[in-house]
């Protein structure tokens, strides 16, 4: 690991921590909002798992960012997160979903931090609209196909 490297992943615990240190002073200060010790509980592990994926989205993300030549400001996760959320599917008068806009460059950019691809989104996008629409997904096809090669129940594990 290169000094710039645990600069990055130390980085990146910082924030994590002061987010849950804040989190928990907020609930020390008798205001819980919750019934229970259990459901306490349970609100701070959901919190720990939220943070988990927090800290691996920054991690992608400055990933990215020491690739890109320009440093963009929706590289951070609160704005990356929300250029995301643009990404939106609609109900057409003829009852189909699909993609309300195009995927931008800057949605591009972030989704290939992630490993992700504009053509991933709209494939993605396509099966849903179909499962909401009620038609069968390329997922139900594949399956069906495979049920009917030889009548047994079979997995395919991809890595």
């Amino acid at each position: 690991m290169t000094a710039s490297e645990a600069l990055i992943h130390y980085k990146g615990r910082d924030v994590s921590e002061k987010l849950f240190r804040t989190d928990k002073t907020f609930i020390g200060s008798k205001s819980m909002r919750v019934q229970s010790a259990q459901s306490l509980s349970e609100k701070i592990f959901v919190e720990f798992i939220a943070l988990i994926v927090r800290n691996r989205i920054y991690n992608l993300l400055k990933e990215m960012m020491l690739r890109l030549e320009t440093r963009p400001n929706y590289m951070t996760v609160p704005a990356a997160l929300r250029e995301l959320e643009k990404i939106e599917m609609v109900r057409r008068n003829n009852g189909q979903y699909r993609l309300d806009h195009a995927v931008t460059k800057k949605q591009k950019t972030i989704l290939c931090s992630f490993g992700l691809s504009d053509i991933d989104v709209k494939s993605i996008a396509m099966d849903i609209g179909k499962q909401l629409s009620g038609s069968p997904t390329s997922i139900d096809e594949t399956a069906t196909k495979e049920d009917e090669d030889d009548g047994e129940d079979t997995f395919n594990i991809i890595d």
